[in-house]
């Protein structure tokens, strides 16, 4: 069995074959689900974020071309169609991608926080579908160590720029005032909330959010002194809006090029910037063929981003320092473990355990059961189930009169007079 990563991301991919190869998060479980089927493979995570989707798995070495089959299959693509943008990285080339990808370091803006938070909800749905255990389990555990130690040691996330940011700032370059301009943004995630933030610090003259859950995007109007709509109102006030900056997780456009063409007559074609940061797209690509209208997509802002990139060039060298010290560390850990096979049945087992009584104390507190009450069922359930076949082990070693038994569970236990609990 290896480590194995097969994906593709904003540099080897354009947008509208990631937007083919995206899964939205209300689909990853059935995903999973469909993935662990594909022969040889022990365990996986898929992570699918506008810029990347990626899957990381435990697979039998001879198995791994079925992952990009199954990738291309999966969401309607010939093999031979997706093959070349594709890209694989195999054990310690694995652990030191998924490691560069949390730190921010393989993103279109480099240090961004935000990936950190996708990857640790991609793996959080694997844990809740019971994809990943054991060694990938590890891997993303220590990951996320990895990439709290780079943000908090080096300047990797120093002047933050998103893109975001950078829609505002592209707007700012085609609209010298934005204080006298009305933006509509669509939304209520994230992306929005910075794009909002930004926009009013901009002074911008007007601001609209638009949402499918209008209480989502009443709580974030509030914040910025903007007005609320529902996202099936959104077309009908596109007129009284210069700028929109679009960003849902809708599998098909909220906007269409009739919207905007409708618009635009309303407006009597004065200009309209629409910046579409969604992937699959929120607003019909060939919106971009309509007169007055100017059209940008996530792959557009590239030039914008360049600002702040070399200020970070040194915090990344000192970044790729700290990945490759961590990825050496977990990956001889990781063939140690291999190579002594009664070890690594002993952590498998400890790490269900773990799990199912985790699980266990999930329930009982969403049932709404006493915290302390659960925590130490939890505690003596671990215990528990830890000692029990040591203990008897140890019981029928002193019934056999088994001295050599006794004195290696206290070596390995350090039990000896002179340990320290």
């Amino acid at each position: 069995m290896s480590l194995f990563v097969l994906g593709l991301n904003h540099q080897t991919a354009p947008v509208d074959l990631r937007e083919r190869v995206s899964v939205p998060d209300s689909q990853q479980g059935q995903a999973l689900a469909a993935l662990m089927q594909v022969p040889g493979i022990e365990q996986a995570v898929l992570l699918s974020t506008c810029n990347r989707t990626e899957i990381y798995s435990h697979i039998a070495p001879e198995h791994e071309p079925e992952l990009a089959r199954w990738l291309a299959e999966h969401h309607g693509i010939a093999p031979e169609a997706l093959s070349a943008y594709l890209y694989q990285h195999q054990d310690e080339q694995a652990v030191r991608h998924l490691f560069r990808v949390a730190a921010g370091l393989d993103s279109l803006v480099m240090g961004e926080p935000q990936i950190l938070g996708q990857v640790k909800q991609a793996w959080s749905i694997a844990r809740q579908q019971r994809s990943v255990h054991g060694l990938l389990d590890r891997l993303f555990q220590h990951t996320f160590a990895t990439a709290k130690r780079i943000r908090t040691e080096t300047r990797i996330g120093a002047h933050p720029v998103s893109v975001a940011y950078a829609s505002v700032k592209l707007a700012r370059q085609l609209f010298s005032q934005l204080d006298q301009s009305s933006v509509m943004l669509i939304g209520a995630g994230e992306t929005i909330e910075l794009a909002a933030q930004h926009l009013a610090q901009a002074n911008v003259k007007r601001m609209v959010i638009a949402n499918r859950t209008l209480e989502h995007a009443q709580s974030l109007a509030s914040r910025f002194s903007a007005y609320a709509l529902p996202l099936a109102d959104a077309a009908k006030h596109l007129a009284e809006a210069d700028i929109v900056i679009s960003a849902t997780a809708s599998p098909v456009p909220v906007l269409y090029a009739a919207d905007i063409a409708a618009a635009i007559t309303q407006r009597r074609h004065k200009p309209m910037l629409l910046i579409d940061l969604a992937v699959p797209r929120d607003i019909a690509p060939d919106a971009a063929n309509l007169d007055d209208v100017y059209l940008y997509t996530v792959d557009d802002l590239d030039h914008v981003l360049e600002e702040g990139r070399a200020f970070r060039q040194q915090a990344a060298v000192e970044a790729e320092a700290l990945i490759t010290l961590h990825a050496e560390h977990f990956y001889s850990e990781m063939k140690a473990l291999e190579n002594h096979g009664g070890l690594l049945k002993l952590r498998q087992r400890a790490e269900h355990e773990r799990d199912l009584q985790l699980d266990k104390a999930r329930q009982a507190l969403a049932r709404g059961e006493d915290a302390d009450t659960v925590l130490e069922i939890l505690a003596n359930q671990l215990s528990n189930k830890f000692l029990h076949a040591p203990t008897a082990a140890l019981k029928q070693a002193a019934r056999d009169g088994d001295t050599a038994l006794m004195r290696a569970a206290e070596q390995i236990f350090q039990l000896d007079s002179d340990a320290q609990p």
